[in-house]
């Protein structure tokens, strides 16, 4: 694999990202603040949880029925191919969220989610493309690095554009909420000019496709026929459940509890950003050289609990940004590690389905969360990260239990150790 379709695949991951950077701070702002003048004045606070909840939770529900789908497509059609469909999507969807914004209608801003999330399969056929030109296991996980690199700058990259862009203070009258999706749009057009001319197939075989309704629970079904897929899963689910009620509900915490706005969302939203793209460029290789994967993933849940829960707790708005750090520098190790173990558990020919499965369980667990956050903050605004430590501290305890057998032990052992590894381990 060339250097320039690796960084093909990195801009389009980038740029799928910045959707999340970028979109979460400003939706927040909108539904959540009473002077955006997006929702009636009036509609109170326990009905703006829920609207937030409903945005973001169709956005991902969207992304879930949609991106099995686009991955088992790219093993039909062709990775690239597949990349153009989501990235026009991702246009249309955009189009779609500025007319939202303008005419201050939340069905629209539904709307331009549910298509934005439902074509928002960019990431899992990026992965089965690293995956396609890896030249062995320390390759594939170097490369699923490199997938998280991309999503860590679009993370950091989103807010950055969301509040520069956004901010009268910063940029003087031009600036509105409508202007950051713009320059998001142009963003798409561009990395869909580098797949174009820039990025090639390098897996040749095609699978024959065949659209059936029930093929979203079908995928999910057939993990059933892998056993150590179906060892990984629950741990992966629950991680992902710790991962995303954190993310999802950071920016509307931090308005509620301490009045921030779009660019203390996106200081957030940068914060996490910078903390994945340190971890998962500089640190994925040297700590799996060093440590088992399942003693990665089992750190991991530990400082996701307890960093869910200092959140919550720490009573300084401006400290509140250490356990956003740590829970995502920590996850920015152990997520593609996560991902190889998935990779590792299938052959070749099923790479595109089970990355497709693994954003599957993100998107249901972001959907899920995304409504039932809404309530829980309605309840309370503590509620979700509680939520998230409990889910972190449960796959801990559901990893010890089951992260046992031979299977599991080789492939979760460091590369010598998986060399040696006998029966009997």
């Amino acid at each position: 694999m060339t250097p320039l379709i690796r960084i093909t695949l990195m801009f389009v991951v980038f740029v799928d990202l910045i959707g999340q950077g970028l979109v979460f701070p400003i939706i927040n702002s909108l539904i959540m603040s009473p002077k955006s003048g997006f929702l009636p004045e009036a509609t109170g606070l326990g009905m703006r949880h829920f609207n937030f909840g409903l945005v973001v939770g169709i956005f991902f529900l969207s992304w879930f029925f949609g991106v099995v789908y686009v991955s088992k497509l790219s093993d039909s059609i062709g990775r690239k191919n597949a990349l153009l469909i989501c990235l026009t999507g991702a246009l249309a969807g955009y189009a779609i969220t500025i007319a939202a914004i303008m005419f201050n209608s939340l069905w629209l801003l539904v709307l331009g989610r549910a298509i934005t999330g439902f074509t928002a399969g960019n990431q899992p056929i990026a992965q089965a493309a690293m995956i396609d030109g890896s030249t062995d296991e320390a390759d594939r996980d170097r490369n699923m690095g490199y997938i998280v690199t991309g999503v860590s700058f679009g993370l950091v990259g989103g807010p950055i554009i969301g509040g520069l862009l956004s901010d009268p203070d910063i940029i003087g009258s031009v600036a509105s909420f409508t202007l950051p999706f713009y320059a998001a749009f142009v963003m798409v057009l561009i990395a869909m000019a580098l797949v174009l001319f820039c990025f090639n197939d390098i897996r040749a075989d095609r699978v024959p496709y065949v659209f059936r309704p029930r093929e979203i629970f079908e995928s999910l079904w057939r993990v059933s026929e892998y056993p150590v897929v179906l060892l990984l899963l629950p741990v992966y689910s629950l991680f992902m459940i710790a991962n995303v009620t954190l993310y999802i509900f950071v920016d509307n915490y931090l308005t509620s509890a301490f009045g921030y706005g779009v660019v203390g969302g996106s200081v957030a939203m940068l914060v996490i950003g910078v903390a994945l793209a340190t971890s998962s460029t500089f640190l994925v290789n040297p700590v799996q050289k060093r440590f088992g994967k399942r003693t990665i993933v089992g750190a991991s849940l530990g400082t996701m609990m307890v960093c869910a829960l200092a959140f919550a707790l720490i009573p300084v708005a401006v400290l509140t940004f250490i356990p956003i750090f740590l829970f995502y520098f920590i996850f920015g190790v152990s997520y593609p590690t996560l991902l190889g173990l998935f990779s590792g558990s299938v052959g070749g020919a099923d790479q595109g389905w089970i990355m497709g499965v693994t954003t599957s369980i993100f998107c249901l667990a972001g959907g899920i969360m995304s409504l039932a956050g809404g309530g829980l903050m309605s309840i309370s605004i503590h509620l979700p990260f509680y939520v998230s430590a409990i889910a972190a501290m449960i796959g801990l305890v559901i990893m010890a239990l089951t992260w046992s057998t031979p299977s599991i032990r080789k492939l979760t052992a460091r590369p010598q150790q998986a060399a040696a590894a006998t029966p009997s381990d």
